[in-house]
């Protein structure tokens, strides 16, 4: 029996971060958010395209993410732009707090999005920032590979 694939719908994505940073390794983390947070994820009001992942004291910590504030929630609302906890295991805290120590690596999230139980997570990624000239390859691949596309399309 094969495998499903797993189906989200995405919240947010930080599409610029594969043209900024180098990844190296991906994971997928949880959030501790509130219920005014998680009500404003569910209409699709996110943006994590500023943001990025502190480690304090040992956890894991989500800065500069923009949750809007959920207009029913009146008082028991929260900050948009608080720290959020991020969830994961130890192995994997200290495996990213490695990479950032020692290889002067960045935690990056990449995505924002709700699993197939109905959990928010975000896919956050070790990575390393690209120079100028490697953003310079990327552009030139992703057009040869373009080019070749509309060339195959129109030998049939």
């Amino acid at each position: 029996m094969a495998k499903e694939k797993s189906t989200y719908r995405a919240v947010a994505e930080n599409r610029k971060a594969r043209f900024n940073y180098e990844l190296m390794e991906t994971f997928e983390a949880g959030l501790q958010l509130k219920g005014s947070e998680v009500k404003a994820l569910r209409l699709g009001k996110a943006n994590i395209a500023e943001s990025y992942a502190s480690v304090e004291d040992g956890e894991l910590w989500l800065i500069n993410s923009n949750i809007p504030t959920y207009a029913q929630a009146a008082r028991e609302n929260h900050e948009p732009r608080r720290h959020r906890k991020l969830l994961l295991k130890h192995r994997e805290i200290n495996k990213l707090i490695g990479g950032i120590e020692r290889d002067g690596m960045t935690i990056v999230p990449l995505r924002l999005y709700f699993n197939d139980r109905g959990l928010a997570k975000l896919q956050i990624a070790l990575a390393r920032g690209k120079k100028l000239h490697d953003k310079r390859q990327t552009e030139k691949d992703r057009s040869w590979q373009r080019e070749k596309q509309r060339v195959m399309r129109e030998r049939g």
